[in-house]
Parts: structure tokens; sequence; C-alpha cells
């Protein structure tokens, strides 16, 4: 990383070995630019975010207080404002990550128009929003640094020189809005070289960690819904080594990959794998098959069957060619696709529970941590669960063990707002506010993320904007609900012509063309004035 007078430096020996006829170009100028624009690269950036990632691991393993958090976004002005706000509020972007969503690409990005969550949205949909964050982060990046620069020239102008010092060392030590992304692959597209070349795209946008799914990948179906269908490991460790392969090739070493199994959920598989020897991992994967014991003189013309312990077993098998696995195997389905992902070069897994309950999840990575003890988990916190219901029923539950007196309660109603200022309520609201610290200490989570969140607060806001503006509010609803707030709260997004890259055009309009540069920041005229600062 190029500090200012490093940078400075730089453009000078360039300008005396190459710049003859530059008399127009200031090396401070030239040096300000550089500073600004630290990464030039979508690898520049896979290859920074895959340490920070790293080193997060590394410490987490050492202690489990330190998990990671991100929350998913769908734009790129909604990743920026979202690190820009960690920076403002606690003065660092340190274990702070960005969540991409498939959901929220199929939802929102597709040319086709909301899609379901089924693999059905264009595959470089994804890339680009990976590119389009990191141009966002990037710009908050220079929009920060600009001002500092800003700032940095009155202080010269003014002839103080301490206050210069004092402002080039903010330059020198600014910590960047760039952070790690993990992004969701899917099912990966397509076969092994399908997902190949789409996690190659993706890493050039800058993503250092890939998220990818054992589902098959023409029947992908939402984490959350019915209808899953898995792969059998060596297929799905096939994609696995695509991703691994797509890094090294790129000259990301430190790549991270998180296995994710749907398995708790899915009951079917589209294929037989090829057991080679009894007891191989093909073999283990077929003994979970819901299976019927009959005789020879019963099979069918071209029915498949299958030999199990010396009997000849019919396989469940739908009407579209699906197999069936047998009620009751979810978790140790669960718990072998983890250890074998983790054993064959996944660094995380990513484990689907149909609820937000600790202890549910802990009993699945203490099954996996007897076999890879360092098991890392990311953990959806998804928006649907309800939360709500669940924790006052855990909370509920947990009353009814320990003794309390729940008769003032009724446990299939607790989603009433009329317990919201219940005890119950405040317990189990409590829960919920420390969960993520639980889930990380008793569970083996070391990243938590929201999947859809912004997706939810986008559609939350516009429709209490809707409702008042549209109504007796009128004006009132924009001015008290939205620029009050702004103003108030210092956010930066409220002098939105700034925030939106004038000022950096303007400065750089006049490093360009001197005193015939036309600027929009000076002019009296200038409504964004109106705001101070």
């Amino acid at each position: 990383m190029m500090t200012y007078q490093s940078a400075l430096e730089h453009v000078r020996k360039v300008k005396e070995k190459l710049g003859g006829t530059w008399n127009a170009i200031r090396p401070e100028d030239a040096a300000r630019m550089i500073v600004q624009n630290r990464f030039k690269t979508g690898l520049d950036i896979a290859k920074y975010t895959a340490a920070i990632m790293r080193k997060d691991m590394a410490e987490y393993d050492a202690d489990h207080t330190k998990y990671t958090q991100s929350l998913g976004c769908w734009h790129g002005f909604i990743a920026q404002q979202k690190m820009i706000a960690n920076k403002k509020y606690f003065g660092t972007t340190n274990k702070r990550y960005i969540y991409l969503s498939g959901w929220m690409v199929a939802a929102l990005r597709s040319e086709f128009g909301p899609l379901p969550d089924q693999s059905m949205h264009e595959k470089t949909s994804v890339p680009k929003l990976i590119e389009e964050i990191y141009t966002f982060l990037r710009q908050a990046d220079a929009k920060e640094l600009n001002d500092l620069f800003r700032a940095m020239q009155k202080a010269e102008a003014a002839g103080d020189s301490a206050k210069v010092k004092e402002i080039e060392a903010q330059i020198d030590n600014f910590e960047t809005h760039v952070v790690p992304i993990i992004a969701d692959i899917d099912a990966g597209f397509g076969n092994e070289e399908a997902t190949y070349l789409l996690t190659k795209q993706m890493i050039e946008a800058g993503a250092c960690a890939i998220q990818i799914e054992n589902q098959v990948s023409d029947a992908k179906q939402c984490g959350h819904q019915a209808g899953k269908v898995t792969v059998p490991h060596e297929d799905f460790l096939a994609k696995i080594n695509a991703v691994r392969y797509a890094f090294l090739e790129l000259g990301v070493d430190e790549g991270v990959i998180v296995a994710r199994t749907d398995s708790e959920g899915a009951d079917l598989t589209q294929k037989i794998p090829v057991s080679r020897e009894p007891g191989d991992l093909a073999s283990k994967y077929i003994s979970y098959l819901e299976t019927t014991e009959i005789d020879i003189s019963e099979a069918k013309e071209d029915e498949i069957l299958i030999k199990r312990n010396g009997k000849l077993h019919r396989p469940t098998r739908l009407p579209s060619g699906l197999y069936q696995f047998r009620e009751g195997t979810q978790h140790d389905r669960v718990v072998l696709d983890c250890v074998t992902s983790l054993q064959n070069g996944a660094d995380m897994i990513w484990i689907e529970t149909p609820t937000p309950d600790v202890e549910g999840i802990a009993s699945f990575v203490r099954d996996v941590k007897k076999q890879v003890p360092n098991a890392k988990l990311v953990y959806n916190n998804s928006p649907s669960f309800n939360w709500t219901i669940n924790f006052r029923q855990q909370a509920y539950d947990r009353w009814v063990a320990e003794g309390k007196d729940v008769s003032g309660y009724e446990r299939a109603d607790l989603m009433n707002a009329k317990y919201d200022d219940s005890e119950l309520a405040r317990d189990a609201d409590e829960k919920i506010r420390t969960f993520q610290a639980d889930a990380a200490r008793e569970a083996g989570v070391f990243h938590h993320l929201i999947t859809l969140p912004t997706y939810h607060t986008a559609a939350l806001s516009t429709h209490e904007l809707a409702k008042g503006y549209f109504g007796e509010e009128g004006m009132l609803a924009y001015v008290a609900g939205v620029q009050r707030k702004e103003i108030r709260g210092g956010i930066a997004c409220v002098k939105h012509q700034a925030m939106a890259g004038s000022d950096i055009g303007d400065d750089h309009k006049e490093i360009f063309s001197g005193e015939n540069a036309l600027k929009a920041g000076d002019a009296s005229k200038n409504t964004m004035n109106q705001f101070g600062g």
C-alpha cells in the first residue's frame, strides 16, 4: 500500500524519466489520485480480502468471541452505505463482510424480472453485482480521502504544518471500505466446468469467498423451501475442486470455499452413485435411500434394484425419476456432507436448519467436530425464520422446564402484540440479541449473516414513505421520516450530490483544466450548501 509521500516520489521519478512534455502534470495531484484508488483490479481486491478472511478465521479458532458478520446486499449503493455506517458508528470495518445472495440476485437483478431462487437468473449477473459492489466501495474510499486531501490543501494554504502532518497521517492510515464478499454461486450453474468458469469471473470481479451448495444445479431450490434434491458427494467434491483450481489459477492462493449442505431439508436425490467397495463414500450415500426388501420374482422389467446385506431392495422412486431418502436420516447426512467437504478442500461449512436454535445448530457441529475439530460454520440468520415466535416459544419451553409460571401465556399465540411488553417477550428478545454471540461460542459459527435484510428494508422504508406521502402527511412524511433523520444523524448521503461524486469530479476538473474548470460545488446557487459541512 502506497503512502502519499511514496506515491509522490513514484510520480516524480516517472515524470523525470518519461515526462519531458508533462509540464501540466503535478506530482501532488497524481499522487493524490493514486492514493484515492488503492485497488486497481478485482484480483487486487480478492487477494487483499482473502488474507483478511484467513486472519479472521485464525483469530476465531483462538477465541470464539471473535466471530464475523455480514448483511446481504443487492446493490452496490446498499453495500456502500452499510460500510460507511460501520465506519461512522464503530470506527472500523473490522470483521464486517458483505454477503451476496443468489436469492436477491434472482429476485431483484435478473433481466427476466423477479424470479424464484432456482438458478434461473443469468449467471453473469452474479459477477456483475460483485464488480458493482466493489465499484461503490472504492468510490466511498475516494470520497472520504478526497475530503481529507481538501482539508490538507486548506491547511497548506493557511501555513499550518502541524495540521498538514496530522491529515497526512490520517490519509496514510486510512481504513478502506473494501471488505470480503462471501458470494453465492448457488449449485454452480451447471457441471464442474461451468462452475469453474463462473468462479473465475466472480474472483476477477473481486470475490475472495465462494459459497456453493450440494443441490442439483438444474433442480435448485431455495434452502427454506421444499423439493430440494442433493447430489452424490463425488459430484459436489468435483465442484469444490473446480473452485479451488480457479482460485489458484488466478493467484488468489488464500481464497475461501464455503460448502453448503441442504441435506437437512432435502429428501431426494437425482442419481445413485457407483460404489466400488463396501463402506466407501458412494456406499454411505446409498445407505440412506429408502428401500423395500423384495424377492427377485417381484422385480419388474427395467427396474433398478439394490443389493443390501445379501437381500434385494427396491429403492423408492418418484414418477420424476428421483430417489427418496429414508425419514430420520437428515442429521447423519448433514454430518457426512460437512465432514466430507471439509476433508476434501472446503474451508467452512454452511448448514441450513429449520429454526434458529443454538442447541439445534450445535448438535450438528459437535458431531462434525468429532472428525474435524476446527470446523467452522457460516450460518444464515434467515428472514425466512419467524424469529419472534421461535424465540418466544423457546422461552416458554425453557420456563416450563424451569418450573416458572406460564399460565398467562398461550404458546400457540405468542406472536400476538399483547405479549410485546411481557417478561417472556423480554426474555426471548434478549436471547435474540445474544443469538450470534451464543452460536459463535457454543456452535462453532464463525460468520453470521442475514441473507435478505436489505430486500426487506427497501420494501419497508418505501412502504412507510408511500403511506405518509400519498396520505395526509404529504411532504412531511419525507421531511420528518427521512431527511430530518439524515441531517440529525450526520448521514453523508443527505448531501446526495457529493455522495454521488460531484466533489471528486470538481477536483478532477480543476486538476485537469486548471482555471478553466466548470465546477458544480462552489457556486452560491448550489442548494447542497444548505446542509453545511
